[in-house]
Order: C-alpha cells, then sequence, then structure tokens
C-alpha cells in the first residue's frame, strides 16, 4: 500500500519546496506541533462520523453487512481522499511553502498568466474560500457541542446542561483570542497526543473483543452495502464523509509547519489511531447495536466516561481553536490578495509573524457559531450542515488540481486526466450525498457562503472599476513634470503620496498641488504591491525610478502573508535621494468618496454595497502603519 502511494507522489517529483525554517526546527518538533494543530478538526470526527451514519437523518439497521459497508467506506475514504488526494499529491503544490485555496489559486495564476481560464479559475479559488468559511463557523460548534453531550453518557440528567457549557466554552475560547495562541500552543502537541493515544486504547480494546471487524477494512464490504441497499448506502456517504472533515486543514496549514511533518504525522500517529478507533466503535456496535446512539463514549468502561469527557471537550477547543486560525490567515490573504477591504490586523506575537488576531473577524464568527449552537441545537442536527461545505472545498480543490496537474506541472495528459476524473468522482459522490441534506440544514453554509462569495467578488470587481476611473483620470508623468517645471515653489523636507497605480500622477498629488500650490524638495510617489508568493525579499522586494526634479517613484513589494509596514521600509531605502527621515516625512492619502451611477460596471445595489465597504474599511494610515501625526488626507468624489 505504502509504496503505490509512493509511487503516485513521485508523479509529482521536483514540484515542492520545503521552507528551510521548517528544516532548522527539527522534524519531530514539527511533527508534534502539526499533531496539535492539523488534526485537531479531523481528529475529533470520531465523536459524530459512525454515530450519524447509523442515527442521523438517514439512520441504517445496526446490523454486521451495514456496520461492515460503512467501516469500509470510512477506511477507504480517508486512504483515497485524504492520505493519495492531500497527503501525497495536493501537499506538493506549495506556493513557495505556503497551501490554501487562495495560495493555490495564487500559484496556478503565477504560472499560466492571464488566459481565457483565468476568470473561470480564480472564480473556483473564491468559491473554495467562501466555503472554508461556512465551515470555520460550523467546525467549533459540532465539536464542542459533540463533547460535551458526552455529558448525557455519562448521566441523562446532564442533558439540561450541554447547552449553558457549550455556550461558556464557545465564548470563552473566542475571548482570549486577543491575547494570541503561543501559550496556548504549546500545549496543543501533547494533549493531542494524549488523546490520540486514547483513541487507539480505545479501539484496540473493541477490536480484541471482536477481531472479525478487521475484515471490514475489505473495499468488498463497501461495495456489497451498495448492492444491498443503493439508495441508502448513497444517502449513508453524507455522514460517512465526516470522518474526514479537517481534511483541507493538512494543505491549509502546511506553510506553518511544512509536508515532510504533516505527512509523518499522518501516516505514523493521527491514521492509525483514528482507525483503531473507528474499528473499535464498530466492533462495540456488532456486539451492542443500542451503542449507536454515542458509540464513542460507550466504548470506553464507565469509570472513565466522565475523563474522556474532558479530554474530548479539550480536544474540541483546539480543533475549533485552529480553524479560528486559519480564518484569521484565509482573511489576511483575502485582503492581501484584493478580495477583501483593509480589515484591523493585530499581531499577537513579537517572534511569530502568523500569529494574528482580527477583531471583526473573531467577533462576527463568535456571533454565528452562538446562533447555530442555539438554532440547530445538537450536534447531530448540525451533522447535516456540516458536509455540505468540505465536500464543495473538496470538489473544487480536486478541480484545481486537474489544471495544477496538466497544464503547470505538465504531467501526462492520461495520467492528469484519469488521476483528476478519479478524484472528481469520488468527491462529487460526496457532494452529491450531502446535497440531499440541504433542507435539513445543509442550506447554512450554502448561505454563508453565497454571502461571503458575494462580498469578496464585489470588493475585487469595485477595486477594478475604481482603479479604471482612476487612470482614466490622470495623466502622463512626464507632462505633469513638464507643466511644473520650476514654477511650483519648493519647500525643506519629503512628501510621500501612495498611489494604487505604479504609472501617471497620483490624485493626492494633482489635488495638494491645487490647493496648497507647493511641492517639497523631495517627493515620492509610492505604491504598494502585493505579489502572488506568500513571502518576497531581498532586492525584489522593492525597486526605486529617479524621475528628475526630485521626483522618485518607489514601488515596495510584499507577499500575501507579509506584514505591511511602509515606514520601516522607507527607513531602510536609500536610493530615493536619500535617508528618510520621521520629522521630515509627510505622507499624503487621497480618500474617494464613491458614487453609485449607471455608468458600466456593476448593478447599482453592489455599488452601492461597494461604497459601504470601502467606507468601513479600515484607514490606508492604519493598516500601512504611517505615523498617525505625519499624515494628510486629501479627499475627492469618484462615480464607479
Amino acid at each position: 500500500m505504502s509504496e503505490s502511494a509512493t509511487d503516485l507522489a513521485a508523479l509529482a517529483h521536483g514540484q515542492s519546496h520545503e521552507n528551510e525554517g521548517h528544516q532548522r526546527e527539527g522534524l519531530p518538533a514539527m511533527a508534534l506541533g502539526a499533531i496539535g494543530v492539523v488534526f485537531g478538526d479531523i481528529g475529533t470526527s470520531p465523536l459524530y462520523a459512525m454515530k450519524e451514519s447509523f442515527v442521523g437523518h438517514h439512520p441504517l439497521v445496526v446490523d454486521k453487512p451495514h456496520i461492515f459497508g460503512v467501516l469500509s467506506l470510512i477506511f477507504w475514504t480517508m486512504m483515497v481522499i485524504v492520505t493519495i488526494k492531500y497527503v501525497f499529491i495536493i501537499l506538493r503544490a506549495d506556493n513557495k511553502g505556503e497551501g490554501g485555496s487562495l495560495a493555490l489559486l495564487a500559484l496556478i495564476r503565477r504560472e499560466l498568466g492571464e488566459n481565457r481560464l483565468t476568470p473561470l479559475i480564480a472564480g473556483l479559488g473564491v468559491v473554495a474560500t467562501a466555503l472554508f468559511y461556512g465551515d470555520a463557523i460550523i467546525t467549533p460548534a459540532i465539536s464542542v457541542l459533540s463533547a460535551v453531550e458526552g455529558l448525557t453518557v455519562v448521566n441523562p440528567a446532564f442533558a439540561g446542561w450541554v447547552l449553558p457549557i457549550s455556550t461558556g466554552i464557545l465564548i470563552g475560547l473566542f475571548a482570549i483570542q486577543s491575547r494570541g495562541t503561543a501559550a496556548m500552543g504549546k500545549l496543543f502537541g501533547p494533549v493531542m497526543i494524549v488523546y490520540f493515544a486514547v483513541l487507539a486504547v480505545l479501539g484496540v480494546n473493541g477490536i480484541l473483543a471482536h477481531p472479525g471487524i478487521l475484515a471490514a477494512l475489505n473495499p468488498v464490504h463497501a461495495v456489497e452495502f451498495f448492492l444491498i441497499d443503493p439508495k441508502l448506502a448513497f444517502l449513508a456517504l453524507g455522514s460517512v464523509v465526516l470522518a474526514v472533515t479537517g481534511a483541507e486543514a493538512l494543505y491549509a496549514d502546511m506553510g506553518h509547519f511544512g509536508r515532510k511533518a504533516i505527512m509523518v504525522s499522518w501516516l505514523y500517529v493521527a491514521f492509525p489511531c483514528l482507525m483503531l478507533n473507528y474499528l473499535g466503535q464498530a466492533a462495540l456496535l456488532l456486539g451492542s447495536p443500542e451503542a449507536a446512539s454515542n458509540p464513542f463514549f460507550l466504548m470506553a468502561p464507565e469509570w472513565a466516561r466522565l475523563p474522556l469527557v474532558a479530554l474530548a471537550t479539550m480536544a474540541t477547543i483546539i480543533a475549533s481553536q485552529a480553524v479560528i486560525s486559519g480564518a484569521y490567515s484565509v482573511s489576511q490573504q483575502a485582503v492581501q490578495l484584493g478580495f477583501l477591504p483593509r480589515l484591523k490586523i493585530l499581531h499577537t506575537s513579537a517572534r511569530a509573524a502568523g500569529q494574528i488576531y482580527i477583531p471583526l473577524v473573531n467577533w462576527g464568527l463568535l456571533v454565528m457559531v452562538l446562533l447555530l449552537v442555539f438554532g440547530f441545537g445538537s450536534s447531530s442536527s448540525l451533522a447535516a450542515a456540516y458536509g455540505i461545505a468540505v465536500t464543495g472545498t473538496m470538489v473544487i480543490t480536486a478541480c484545481l488540481l486537474g489544471v495544477l496537474t496538466f497544464a503547470v506541472w505538465k504531467w501526462n495528459p492520461i495520467v492528469s486526466v484519469l488521476l483528476t476524473t478519479a478524484f472528481l468522482l469520488v468527491d462529487g459522490l460526496y457532494f452529491a450525498s450531502n446535497a440531499t441534506k440541504i433542507p435539513d440544514g445543509g442550506w447554512f453554509p450554502l448561505l454563508v457562503a453565497a454571502v461571503v462569495f458575494l462580498l469578496l467578488t464585489t470588493w475585487a470587481t469595485g477595486r477594478r472599476i475604481v482603479l479604471a476611473r482612476l487612470r482614466e483620470d490622470s495623466i502622463p508623468f512626464d507632462l505633469f513634470l513638464k507643466s511644473v517645471g520650476e514654477r511650483v515653489p519648493r519647500v525643506a523636507g519629503t512628501s510621500v503620496f501612495l498611489s494604487s497605480a505604479a504609472e501617471g500622477v497620483p490624485h493626492a498629488l494633482l489635488h495638494n498641488l491645487k490647493h496648497n500650490h507647493i511641492l517639497h524638495e523631495r517627493v515620492v510617489i509610492l505604491t504598494v504591491q502585493t505579489q502572488e508568493v506568500p513571502h518576497v525579499s531581498g532586492p525584489k522586494r522593492c525597486s526605486v525610478e529617479d524621475m528628475g526634479q526630485g521626483f522618485y517613484r518607489v514601488v515596495l513589494r510584499h507577499g500575501f502573508m507579509d506584514e505591511i509596514d511602509v515606514p520601516a521600509e522607507l527607513a531602510a531605502e536609500h536610493r530615493a535621494g536619500g535617508p528618510f527621515r520621521d520629522m521630515d516625512t509627510s505622507y499624503f492619502l487621497a480618500r474617494q468618496t464613491l458614487i453609485a451611477s449607471s455608468r458600466p460596471g456593476m448593478a447599482i445595489w453592489r455599488e452601492k454595497l461597494f461604497a459601504w465597504m470601502v467606507r468601513n474599511a479600515q484607514s490606508a494610515m492604519e493598516f500601512f502603519k504611517l505615523p498617525t501625526n505625519r499624515v494628510i488626507e486629501l479627499g475627492s468624489q469618484l462615480e464607479i
């Protein structure tokens, strides 16, 4: 099995670039960190995946054919989707060490350039990002609820405490986000190691009671399940896929831990422990069909159930923390790549640039999570809403993988088409099965994704229209320089005019000249560009052009994971007429008031939505970390 998987991985030889920082950290340390963060979501799937397969929205008879069929489906789903698709293939699709839907989108667009497929590829990436937010809302709710519901197994009298305790845990979790996750992160790895060890021990105990359950790993039992009852088997896929929720995290968190660490953690810790637990749950159901109500907790001896509830709750908090941090990272990438307006981003660690906190995202997620908890009331009700976002993202990832293998990696076309078709068939079946649960709750993540998609595309389209309008009104710089000449008085100091375009004359410069009739001795036209790579360093980060007569055009380039600090960047730059001194440098910003109009572009209501987003975006002064006492804003109106 491992040899065939290795052969598949070898097809993508040479496509991955390991992060040097990961190599310095050491593989064991990075693998431990990956266990603590990357596998929190998929690691808590045993809390509800097997249960929902038998007592969910499409209950199954708890007998040997169905138990063997479900278990076989779970094993081969984890093997095909997680191990082969994600671990051995997609993890090699790194964008300079970073992973995730937006990173993959940026990688493909950078390699292919602009062509007729670009809008379609960009659309797929944006849809996957939108679905992620739906997943990020559901994961904390269903994970914490499913763990706390273990109290009802300990004592049915605790049923009334499930919602209050879950609510308290979730509020506490979101409330501490502003303090950063560095301290909690140190505990994640050891706690999850203990959790996975407990999963394995519980599973082995169940297997020892019914060793014959090991035969269920044979794919023949999955086929027989479909032959016995094709309709129920198809519907069961909607619950079986819950076993692989969190698979996308393996790819999204690659930048933090590296491909090798995630592969080792999955193959040698997470996958074996998870499968042992699923085998143990299935073995329990063979002997005690009534345990289908909650096989995860009923698998433990009575004295261990309360400690198991506590351990499972800690694991679900870790899983929730991982997806919350992921929402921050995705939001930051979306801002940098031009899909979201500027957001207030706080760095919670002086050492780790990736540890950020976005208040708007944090409190927005909390409100939506609490609405879910009280609206659905139980993990079983939420399970119907969970799978649609996960499987939708998997289908899109399979499509992007097809483009990657065919057009970027230049695989043999036959191999590329066959592999992509196989993944699309598998992912499509799971998506179709989950689509049947849309009336029962699957509509929620689709609604969230639709709203997020609308916001992402409205902002991206609106920015493109604004830039086009500004270019229409701009004048060539050489013409401006000739008209200014020696006639405009110059004063001591440096003025920095921020411009969205790397050509022409910024509107702020024209307005300043119109109203104040003077210029500084040194005038710098600064453009900040985000590249479709995670990080930009070295000479590529900054370019300077001497335009003559004390004018300089400076372009600062950043990756979509880089922090932007304009004063710090300029302080290190001496090619633009000398050093930049804080008290001699003034920053000029243009603030446009947008007016919706009937001009071609977007529908009026979307133009109004875009204008509202502009008004509520973080100011450029805060976003670029400009000194508040050295900033001058000049306003104007612009029809879009």
